[in-house]
């Protein structure tokens, strides 16, 4: 009988701690829109996000061939595939309107929402007390500027956290089943986006400066982050989870001082303080 080997990145994937992935996905969660916004230039916001979606579907394809192994969950796997149709979109409309930290800090409000669901202990309430004000002075929220932009930022905020819901629903099957599941859900959200967004990447299809670009959008928008997502997800709960999304406000300021030269304010700095304190005081009751 054959012995069977586990290959060295297979053995980093299965002992690798799941907040490194959480790391992982944090830091392209925001690297990604940063160069989409560079994209602008030259490609309408619509468009850009079909690009991400497209190209995310395609590697999906290529790569898992997810369609063989999902059978049987083609309701989740719709739902999930027009949040992320819906989510991509409103997400760049929301950036093209407004600062990238305001909309951070709007799609985190309702997921602190599931994180206080998970919260049964006083040591995670007092993680989410500093999370919360954290995110606010890292981001100083002000619902003011332009309204359109506002409702797309609490419309993403909305679908974030029902991409979370249905994202650990699937990582609870098994990451490998999870990233199957993933890959199926992008080609259906590569269906429910071309009539919202298609018609706006035309332009783009003659410029492959753009194509190119759009591909690139698409691997560190949707690809790395929501596959490391799945890592993540498979052995955390959700409540975990959706507190460790406060990172991402933080992971957005640090991105803005390395590619933007954007150096934080003395609240700022107050407010990543926080975020990692909350997340670091935190303790998962299933973990533990």
């Amino acid at each position: 009988m054959a012995a069977t080997t586990t290959t060295p990145g297979r053995r980093i994937a299965q002992t690798a701690p799941p907040e490194a992935y959480f790391v992982v996905s944090a830091i392209f969660h925001y690297l990604g829109p940063a160069f989409a916004v560079l994209l602008f230039a030259r490609v309408d916001v619509l468009g850009v996000a079909w690009l991400r979606i497209a190209s995310a579907a395609l590697i999906f394809a290529v790569w898992r061939r997810p369609w063989r192994k999902v059978a049987g969950a083609w309701r989740p796997l719709l739902l999930w595939g027009a949040v992320l149709a819906v989510m991509n979109s409103t997400f760049y409309l929301a950036i093209d309107r407004l600062p990238l930290g305001t909309v951070a800090a709007i799609e985190f409000l309702p997921v602190i929402l599931l994180a206080a669901l998970g919260t049964r202990t006083p040591r995670n309430f007092a993680a989410i007390a500093l999370a919360v004000p954290g995110v606010y002075f890292l981001t100083d929220v002000a619902l003011q500027g332009d309204p359109l932009g506002v409702a797309f930022a609490f419309a993403n905020a909305a679908l974030f956290s029902a991409y979370i819901v249905v994202s650990h629903r699937a990582a609870q099957r098994g990451a490998g089943l999870g990233i199957d599941m993933l890959g199926t859900a992008m080609l259906i959200a590569a269906v429910v986006a071309t009539p919202i967004g298609a018609w706006a990447a035309v332009p783009a299809f003659s410029d492959p400066v753009a194509i190119a670009a759009g591909i690139g959008v698409g691997i560190s928008s949707s690809v790395i982050p929501y596959v490391t997502d799945q890592l993540a997800m498979s052995r955390m709960t959700r409540s975990t989870y959706a507190l460790m999304v406060a990172l991402l406000p933080a992971t957005a300021t640090v991105i803005g001082i390395v590619v933007l030269a954007q150096l934080p304010s003395a609240l700022e700095a107050l407010g990543v303080a926080l975020v990692i304190a909350g997340v670091a005081v935190h303790r998962d009751a299933e973990a533990a």
